[in-house]
């Protein structure tokens, strides 16, 4: 048997009242869009630019140079005691130490250097250390500077001193006593 295919109907699109768009709604529609977009697309242009450039200053580095090397120069130990080496280079003992002539007395004398205006701490030795002869010691200790708080680079440069205390025993063996290491003596900028 042959069957024969009958023609397809395709669905017609016949409009109902319901699905009918009313022109003036969507009129209204479109005006509430376009206003809604315009809105925000003027906050969008309600801004404002502007450019910054950017700098820097690379300051001179601090830095610090041994001058002179504490020398508290000749003494005889009698009966012991101790000798105060002021930064000014002037020296005072206390007890039996007997301040002689010879050698020359000398705090230690530094040159700090770095950014002309600013100023710098200084940072001393704290601890007590030893001079020694190779036999016999000598405690040298409450290091002092001639800064009363801070140093001043007004120039560029300053000198800066260093004094320190000896406690001398009695009868201390004579001899040149001198540190075995250097001591360290820190600035840094404020």
């Amino acid at each position: 048997m042959l069957f024969i295919d009958e023609p397809k109907k395709f669905p017609t699109f016949k409009k109902t009242i319901k699905q009918k768009i009313d022109f003036k709604k969507m009129k209204r529609l479109h005006l509430i869009l376009s206003l809604i977009f315009l809105s925000f697309s003027t906050l969008g242009m309600a801004q404002a630019t502007a450019n910054f450039t950017a700098s820097v200053t690379i300051i001179q580095p601090i830095g610090i140079t041994n001058t002179a090397n504490m020398n508290f120069a000749n003494l005889d130990a009698k009966s012991g005691g101790a000798v105060i080496l002021s930064p000014d280079n002037s020296r005072i003992s206390q007890g039996g130490v007997e301040l002689t002539d010879g050698n020359t007395v000398s705090a230690a004398t530094f040159e700090v250097t770095g950014q002309a205006g600013y100023t710098y701490s200084v940072t001393l030795p704290n601890s007590e250390y030893v001079l020694t002869n190779g036999t016999d010691d000598i405690i040298i200790r409450d290091f002092t500077s001639s800064l009363k708080d801070e140093g001043s680079l007004a120039d560029g440069s300053q000198t800066l001193s260093v004094g320190a205390s000896l406690d001398i025993n009695p009868n201390q063996t004579p001899g040149n006593y001198t540190s075995p290491g250097g001591f360290n003596i820190s600035v840094n900028y404020n």
